[in-house]
């Protein structure tokens, strides 16, 4: 007896396949089982769905699965819920969002492969011989929060300094799941991959001893293949206990989840940019309500989102979503630094460094203490320019400059990659005279060295700069290399962007300087000076870790501005986020901005901008009737900031609406309109919804 069965596999959002496609089966199969199926000439991975799919009529002559994936339990009604939601929320197919959330090797392997995997006999994992890890007594701040975190449903937002012990209460919130349960599983985030090792240490050490080596598996990009479906396998089927990985983790299969855990929620790497542009932040809180786990997300900045979530009831308004767990203070005697701030209108033309500043970087280095200095610019300079004519480094492919990269001697586009040597002179006019304009970290660390040349270590050694951003560290092992000999106190000044500023616990750095930090003050982006705020507030977390390093001279964040008395820098003085995050949202209240408003980008890519904002002000039209009856605001179709990327003209059309649901129902039903304009706009290579852009 044949059984009819609807699966979803990978079908892009422009094919108009949305949903599950129906075929054969000689046996039942349950909701959730991996399948392989016949899609035209090809044999893709399915998932089996749930929800009656009608019958076919009968000419219509439907195809057999070819294969079901022996070995692998049926994935669980809520993790199709989950991908459910996901799609219909952020328009995109529920296949694509489905399978994109799969290892790709699950995805390749044939069924004889598939075969051969199973049969290979699991490596036998080798005890854990780290040393037991010393457990610290709670603070008072600590335990009045776990003890709100195992009373209440949540979920919680974890208001913690910088410093205030908040990976010590994902541990012992986790630990108390871990003993209640002996199948509870346990889901830790993180923004990227270069704070995944260090907290992967911590989880490893304290849990390890007890629950086994295999207890914790991680899930980032940077695994292999097959490490990731290993990993993937072992959570799935509840083998792993803990999972740490950065967004893409929000999708992992995990039957028995109790415990969601996002550390620096404010990050906007949370966000998806390609694809199925999600939210993984705000999927495990959806997550959490499914599972019915409780959901922490912690920050020292928490997005203004999140604050506003969290918001204590007033008179005039109730409560937020979240409960808002506070930590204000430091553990042990680290003290948060004191805020410097330099007017650069005072200084001489071209200053980098202030005198002060350098006088204060010096005088730390002689006592053996390190320094942050904080630029978020790679390269040596932004800009190659000839001053006889004004030619400039701009990419023949993009409207946007090539950065002058000195190591390597080239100029590199860092939107399409395009990559030159340094012309010998200018190519507009000959002249010889081509110099840098701007700074990036490759052009800080060298000048540094020629400022502080004369500098001598408190053993007498020469000082020792260093660089971490993303060109240092392309190689594999090489982020990882730097780290520790910063940690080793192998490093006196580390120059980099924002990857030093986040997470990491240098506990010798005494000093931070931020430099040409103006830039998002004066943004069109109004969520500019949030991530500016949110920047310094982190890099001046990383100094006075150390209570010892602080009780020898006082830690210090040094911030260069040509607008200091600018409030964000009032704020910033006073490590007061409330304060600084009242006045923003007050703002965004009297401009109806998020959170006070919901917004979706449509963007649209052309080979010229005129076909592009064609496409996209035909479809505002087409929607116009339905945006007016629903009270959604739909705007005329612009440039994207860079425009031109790779030869590809890019466009957008700003949606926003005051009601959540109703900008989702327009969204929604305005996809046919869209689909069916691809017709008539051959030019326009693709399109793509984003809901709840974070840069606009």
């Amino acid at each position: 007896m044949s059984h009819q069965i609807s699966v979803m596999v990978h079908t892009p959002a422009h094919s108009g396949i949305g949903g599950a496609l129906t075929y054969e089966s000689d046996t039942a199969q349950a909701p959730g089982t991996l399948v392989r199926v016949p899609l035209g000439s090809r044999e893709l991975l399915g998932v089996v769905w749930s929800g009656h799919h009608p019958e076919p009529a009968e000419a219509m002559q439907l195809r057999a699965i070819a294969s079901v994936l022996a070995g692998v339990p049926p994935l669980s009604a809520n993790w199709r819920q989950l991908v459910q939601f996901a799609a219909h929320y952020y328009q995109r197919s529920a296949g694509e969002v489905a399978l994109a959330a799969l290892p790709s090797q699950l995805r390749d392997l044939n069924a004889e492969q598939w075969a051969r995997r199973l049969k290979r006999k699991p490596k036998v994992s080798a005890s854990f011989e780290g040393a037991a890890q010393h457990i610290p007594t709670p603070t008072d701040e600590q335990a009045q929060v776990l003890a709100d975190i195992a009373a209440n449903e949540g979920p919680f937002l974890l208001f913690g300094n910088t410093g205030s012990g908040k990976t010590e209460v994902y541990l012992r919130a986790a630990q108390s799941v871990l003993e209640q349960n002996s199948q509870a599983q346990i889901l830790v985030m993180v923004p990227e991959i270069n704070l995944t090792p260090q907290l992967e240490e911590r989880f490893r050490a304290r849990f390890a001893p007890q629950w086994g080596a295999d207890c914790l598996v991680a899930m980032h990009s940077s695994l292999t293949p097959a490490q990731r479906l290993k990993n993937w396998l072992a959570a799935h089927s509840g083998e792993a206990r803990i999972v740490l990985g950065t967004r893409m983790a929000v999708f992992a299969s995990m039957p028995h989840l109790q415990l969601i855990v996002v550390d620096e929620e404010h990050d906007p790497s949370y966000k998806q940019q390609e694809g199925a542009r999600y939210s993984a932040r705000d999927l495990a809180v959806y997550r959490g309500q499914l599972e019915g786990a409780k959901v922490i997300l912690g920050s020292a900045t928490p997005s203004l989102e999140s604050w506003h979530h969290s918001r204590p009831a007033t008179a005039s308004e109730p409560a937020g979503r979240y409960m808002r767990l506070a930590m204000p203070s430091r553990v042990g005697q680290g003290a948060l630094p004191l805020v410097r701030r330099v007017d650069m209108n005072r200084q001489p033309y071209k200053t980098v460094f202030s005198n002060h500043l350098l006088d204060a970087m010096r005088e730390r280095v002689t006592r053996g203490e390190q320094i942050l200095v904080l630029l978020n610019r790679r390269g040596y300079a932004p800009v190659l320019h000839c001053n006889d004519c004004g030619w400039k480094s701009e990419c023949p492919h993009c409207s946007a400059y090539r950065v002058f990269h000195k190591l390597d001697r080239t100029l590199r586009c860092h939107h399409c990659g395009f990559t030159q040597p340094v012309p010998r002179a200018c190519p507009s006019c000959g002249n010889l005279d081509i110099s840098p304009l701007g700074r990036g970290t490759e052009q800080l660390e060298e000048h540094l060295a020629e400022l502080l040349a004369d500098v001598r270590r408190s053993d007498g050694e020469h000082i020792r700069i260093a660089r971490i951003d993303a060109d240092s560290t392309r190689l594999k092992g090489e982020l990882e290399r730097q780290l520790a000999e910063v940690h080793a106190g192998a490093v006196d000044v580390l120059v980099g962007t924002q990857m030093i500023a986040k997470g990491h616990d240098f506990r010798r750095v005494t000093l931070v300087a931020a430099l040409n930090t103006d830039g998002a003050l004066f943004s069109s982006d109004f969520r500019a000076p949030e991530r500016l705020f949110s920047l310094l507030m982190q890099a001046a977390g990383r100094a006075g870790r150390d209570a010892n390093m602080s009780l020898v001279s006082p830690c210090e964040m040094w911030v260069q501005s040509h607008h200091p008395l600018h409030p964000l820098f009032e704020a910033l003085k006073q490590h007061d986020y409330p304060a600084f995050a009242e006045q923003q949202l007050r703002e965004r209240e009297q401009a109806t901005l998020p959170p006070f408003s919901f917004q979706a980008l449509v963007r649209a890519e052309a080979r010229s901008q005129e076909a592009a904002q064609g496409f996209l002000n035909a479809a505002r039209d087409a929607g116009a009737a339905l945006a007016d009856e629903l009270l959604v605001d739909l705007y005329p179709a612009v440039p994207m900031t860079i425009q031109r990327v790779a030869n590809i003209e890019r466009a957008q059309m700003l949606i926003e609406c005051t009601s959540r649901k109703a900008l989702q129902h327009f969204l929604a039903n305005w996809q046919a309109d869209l689909h069916a304009m691809r017709s008539t706009h051959r030019q326009v290579i693709r399109w793509a919804v984003d809901v709840d852009p974070l840069a606009i």
